[in-house]
């Protein structure tokens, strides 16, 4: 089942596994390319503008969301501003790559309006008891932020309705080779 590449959306439930999923699809599927984000925020050591992120000013940043240059954009943490330039995604697609975004819900639901023929795939967790696990295993939030993460979880996963299709991340692997394989990829033998 070969699809014309075109652009895949990635969300899901905070703790979930968006990034490790993303990651483990960068390193053993050259032929997807992975959005690379816009932000405001300054580059961490060893970051590349352009590979990790598209480093803007404050000023660059509002000026390309007044110019309507986003599929979706928001403020993260009430500090920095982050975004997915249409044109990257656009170019990507245009040269026959299948685009793979990664992005929160409130992303998910900007692209939608801009792209309604986007692939929309929600991942999921295999149970709500292993997301909790997972978020409080990270040990990277305090017990306050993980009881609100927790809250925001519940109505993100109730929006899985709203997606063309849903991948259990039971194991890393194993989802991201259902991930390709909707995206009209063959995965990787064993």
């Amino acid at each position: 089942m070969s699809k014309k590449p075109g652009l895949t959306v990635l969300a899901g439930p905070t703790a979930v596994g968006k990034g490790t999923v993303s990651t483990y699809i960068r390193d053993n599927y050259p032929e997807v390319w992975l959005s690379v984000s816009a932000t405001t925020r300054a580059p961490r050591p060893g970051e590349i503008d352009g590979v990790h992120y598209y480093f803007k000013s404050k000023e660059e940043f509002e000026s390309l969301v007044a110019a309507g240059e986003f599929l979706e954009w928001a403020v993260v943490h009430g500090q920095n501003t982050y975004g997915t330039l249409k044109s990257t995604v656009k170019q990507a697609i245009a040269e026959g790559r299948s685009v793979l975004l990664e992005i929160d819900l409130q992303g998910a639901r900007q692209v939608k309006q801009a792209l309604p023929d986007a692939q929309f795939v929600f991942l999921a967790p295999p149970s709500w008891e292993e997301l909790v696990r997972r978020l409080v295993g990270r040990g990277t939030e305090s017990a306050e932020e993980q009881q609100r993460r927790l809250e925001t979880g519940k109505v993100e996963l109730a929006a899985e309705p709203e997606f063309d299709h849903t991948v259990i991340n039971d194991d890393v692997r194993r989802a991201a080779d259902e991930l390709v394989s909707l995206m009209g990829l063959t995965p990787h033998p064993r």
